[in-house]
């Protein structure tokens, strides 16, 4: 097997996280690592956002998220552990990861509330 490559926190750059941020895919898999306290398996964001991933597409997910710095990969058997790096990146760039956070969770927010909403009709009702 190949060894997983991870730069060093000096080579983490801005267009970089923000390159690996720019699709929706990838920042659903970052803020859930994010948010969470134990790594992760690849295998665990099979399903996002109502959509099922290509094992291949996600391998290329992953595969920017860490090359970009925001992840640590770890092999465990047959399963990557995936973590962030936020400490780290913090860091480096103080205040970039909550900053674009928050903007993940308005932008979520605003295309929920534009959403319509089911209408049932008088039929359906009665």
């Amino acid at each position: 097997m190949r060894p997983l490559q991870h730069p060093a926190i000096e080579d983490v750059s801005v267009e970089g996280i923000l390159y690996a941020l720019s699709d929706s895919n990838r920042a659903h898999i970052f803020a859930a690592l994010a948010g969470g306290s134990q790594p992760c398996t690849c295998s665990q964001f099979l399903a996002i956002s109502n959509q099922v991933l290509p094992k291949s597409t996600l391998s290329q997910h992953f595969k920017v998220l860490r090359e970009s710095g925001l992840i640590r990969s770890e092999r465990h058997g047959v399963e990557l552990h995936n973590s962030t790096r936020c400490e780290e990146i913090n860091q480096r760039f103080p205040g970039l990861l909550p900053s674009i956070t928050a903007a993940l969770l308005a932008q979520k927010k605003r295309a929920a509330a534009k959403r319509p909403r089911a209408v049932t009709s008088a039929r359906a009702r009665g």
